[in-house]
């Protein structure tokens, strides 16, 4: 499964971004999908998946939605009210189990969109 997350950009702070996952070489309606972030000098973080049910980062929860399109193979995410915290690299993943869990346990990784949100 090869990943290809785009949809990064510059905002300011109360706007919003769509991110999109896009999946090939096997389709990903069986797979558990999530996002990920990482902020310069800090550890890669969870913040949403979907698969057995959905998940959410406690600081996203509310302004961020994730949704599948199967059809396209794709995985959007929805990121509105942005806080300059927002900001990092999102990664997309892939896991070869419909089971969600936030730790780093996927099999497939993208390879990263970078989103900056302006004060």
């Amino acid at each position: 499964v090869q990943l290809q997350a785009y949809g990064g950009g510059l905002v300011q702070a109360g706007g919003s971004l769509r991110l999109s996952c896009a999946a090939s070489g096997r389709t990903i309606s069986n797979y558990a999908m999530a996002w990920f972030r990482q902020a310069p000098g800090k550890e890669r973080e969870f913040v949403a998946a979907v698969g057995s049910n959905t998940k959410y980062a406690d600081s996203v929860k509310g302004r961020f939605t994730l949704s599948r399109d199967s059809a396209e193979n794709t995985v959007y995410l929805q990121m509105n009210r942005l806080k300059p915290e927002d900001t990092a690299v999102y990664y997309c993943a892939a896991r070869r189990s419909f089971r969600t869990t936030p730790s780093l346990d996927y099999d497939y990784w993208g390879q990263g969109t970078l989103v900056t949100v302006s004060s």
